[in-house]
């Protein structure tokens, strides 16, 4: 298949680029800054792989890159990590519904068309609980949270794509586990002091390794039977204080410092809620539907990441 994907050069984009073009595909990658990516992507180790410069905002040139391709997966996002000012929260929100309805619109002027769009959303949209259960049947959780309420408008603008006779599939991910180098760096720098609780430890984390998430991807793009909402999430989401002490014992912590929730809003104002608030989210259409996990523990998926 020839597959364009708009956030090519992040966290997953990045691995699932190399798995397309290791099963046999030709990858069209938009990137909003080509020559940034041109060293994520050397042509002598991505032959399959052709960058395209877009704006996510704007409808122009790039969206004939679409052209030929058998399916579009939408990635694209503005980083959720930092402080929450307005202008940081309206970037937020507008590069996720903007940026995708600028996806479908290219989509829509292409002929022949992509026949699947698999678009990213979060398990953010159920809200927070430390206390309910959801899958992918459930509302969202009562309650002011931006973050649902971006995932609602974010979800509500691919899905335009069921109206122009598209496949559609939207993912909602978990926290995505693997090492950045930085992230290694972080670690052997302060891995002693690392597995000490955060914030009340209680709220719960809903993760999956990068290998699932991207896997999960791929299926998306070549199951025709896979349609609608998805939990990219592994099968076994974790409390805080669980999953820091899990990553603690890997990279030999021994002081165990905890981080009161306090120090957390200082920082980071409103956004702390990413990582003081949690929610228990569960895959149950892909366990139904027979999906495998490759890193379904979290001990495992730890060790395999470092």
């Amino acid at each position: 298949m020839k597959i364009a994907v708009t956030g090519a050069s992040g966290f997953i984009g990045s691995r699932l680029v190399k798995l397309l073009q290791d099963e046999g595909h030709r990858v069209v990658a938009l990137t909003r800054n080509e020559t940034q990516s041109r060293p994520i992507f050397p042509k002598t180790l991505f032959p399959a792989v052709d960058l395209v410069q877009y704006d996510p905002y704007r409808l122009d040139d790039w969206a004939r890159a679409l052209e030929g391709c058998d399916g579009v997966v939408h990635l694209a996002g503005a980083p959720i990590a930092g402080r929450w000012t307005p202008d940081f929260k309206s970037q937020i929100k507008q590069s996720r519904e903007i940026g995708t309805r600028r996806i479908v619109e290219a989509m829509a002027q292409t002929s022949p068309r992509p026949s699947v769009l698999v678009s990213s959303s979060a398990a953010r949209y159920y809200g927070s609980s430390e206390t309910a259960t959801f899958d992918e049947t459930s509302p969202p959780h009562p309650g002011q949270d931006f973050l649902a309420g971006v995932c609602r408008i974010w979800e509500a603008e691919a899905n335009a794509a069921e109206g122009l006779g598209l496949r559609t599939v939207i993912l909602r991910h978990g926290i995505v586990l693997d090492m950045t180098p930085r992230f290694r760096n972080i670690l052997k720098t302060f891995g002693s002091f690392v597995g000490g609780r955060i914030g009340s430890g209680r709220q719960w984390l809903s993760w999956i390794h990068r290998e699932d998430t991207v896997q999960i991807i791929l299926n998306a793009l070549t199951d025709e039977a896979m349609r609608g909402v998805y939990n990219a999430t592994g099968p076994q989401p974790v409390r805080m204080e669980d999953f820091t002490c899990e990553l603690g014992a890997a990279v030999g912590g021994r002081f165990r410092v905890p981080v009161p929730g306090f120090i957390i809003q200082g920082l980071l104002g409103d956004g702390a809620t990413v990582i003081l608030d949690g929610q228990r989210v569960v895959p149950a259409r892909l366990v139904s539907e027979g999906y495998s996990f490759r890193l379904p523990e979290l001990r495992k998926a730890i060790a395999s990441s470092l």
